[in-house]
């Protein structure tokens, strides 16, 4: 896909020095590749905010209110009005698939117009990289979430390609849902008729990010509790016969 086809609409917030710095490397890297990109931060150090702003090619968005699914509408709101094909959500901190996998998954993913999302899916191998709760809660859901799009694969790696047709489900999607509202959009593509793809790659797990602590292991619980919910709304709404919009 070319830089016509695409847009990114990318959430930042860095809680400290160590989120700071990655999520400069990577939007810097991200910004370098001539795609147009919205970047909506949740409230990260004035610093990190004028440093984005001032990035190429960067469309730095404050959303309405605190949390993640303020945060995405925000992005996807503002990426919608840049009229591409396609949009491509990512976390702001994935400096190493910019840098060494994104070409190759932009160069992969279907671009036809029955297509809902194209997911960035791990290998086997590379999923083997995370840490074991990780792994157990990811794979539930992704099990789950076939059950609802009837295709099997990796659905928790990050990235993932939407079609513009959906972004209007975004709109009703309860601010609370978290990272529910993933799996919202997976199974609404699904559910409205569009096709869900998986490109595989080694997408492996950066080695700072391999310890599971307390904090990161009820994260992991969270998410799932999440993603689970983000299905049901789906389900309740989309099969019923109405809309999320």
């Amino acid at each position: 896909m070319s830089p016509s086809d695409v847009c990114i609409a990318a959430i930042a917030f860095a809680r400290d020095d160590q989120e700071d710095a990655l999520i400069r490397r990577a939007l810097q890297r991200l910004s370098a590749i001539g795609f147009p990109i919205v970047v909506a931060d949740g409230g990260s150090s004035p610093a990190l905010v004028d440093a984005l702003a001032r990035l190429p090619r960067v469309t730095l968005v404050k959303p309405p209110t605190r949390g993640l699914v303020p945060q995405v509408k925000a992005a996807l709101a503002t990426a919608a009005a840049l009229d591409t094909p396609f949009v491509l959500y990512t976390e702001s901190d994935k400096a190493e698939f910019f840098e060494r996998h994104l070409a190759a998954f932009l160069s992969r993913a279907p671009s036809d117009n029955d297509v809902g999302v194209s997911v960035a899916a791990r290998s086997e191998a590379s999923f083997a990289t995370f840490p074991p709760l990780q792994r157990y809660c990811e794979h539930a859901i992704a099990h789950l979430t076939a059950e609802v799009t009837h295709v099997a694969g990796d659905y928790s790696y990050g990235p993932f390609l939407m079609h513009r047709a959906l972004l209007d489900e975004m709109r009703d999607v309860p601010d609370d849902l978290g990272w529910g509202w993933r799996h919202f959009m997976f199974a609404a593509a699904a559910l409205r008729g569009r096709r869900v793809a998986h490109v595989v790659g080694d997408y492996d797990c950066p080695i700072d990010q391999r310890h599971e602590g307390e904090h990161e292991r009820m994260h992991r619980l969270r998410q799932l509790s999440q993603s689970v919910e983000g299905l049901v709304l789906a389900l309740q709404r989309l099969r019923a016969g109405g809309s999320s919009a």
